[in-house]
């Protein structure tokens, strides 16, 4: 199984999650966030697939989400579309890393004990 690892390299649970998956030999195709941001269609598809509220794909401990006043804005109510339009803005909008699985399913974060379930 190979799978996409999307993450911001000089990001310290990014490079834990690599390193983890590096150490269980799973197979991944590396994309930086930053280099090459996920466009609207594919955060609104890795968004449903992953069964999560929208705004758990914003990075809310990110200097831009503060600047921006994300959090008063989404609390506004902002549409899915009009989040999936912001965050193909900028990567580091975005919370990371996601993992996405052949099976379609999409992991956001890095929590060891979901990703161990999901690739075992």
């Amino acid at each position: 199984m190979t799978v996409l690892f999307v993450e911001y390299p000089k990001c310290s649970t990014c490079k834990k999650a690599k390193a983890w998956l590096d150490e269980h030999g799973v197979e991944y195709i590396d994309r930086d966030i930053v280099l090459d941001n996920p466009t609207a269609d594919e955060l609104a598809t890795w968004i449903a697939r992953s069964g999560l509220l929208v705004r758990r794909f914003f990075n809310s401990s990110g200097m831009k989400y503060r600047e921006l006043g994300l959090k008063a804005r989404l609390d506004a109510g902002m549409t899915d579309r009009e989040c999936y339009e912001l965050l193909a803005t900028d990567g580091m909008l975005v919370k990371r890393p996601i993992l996405v699985l052949d099976d379609g399913r999409v992991l956001v974060g890095f929590q060891q004990d979901q990703w161990a379930e999901a690739l075992g």
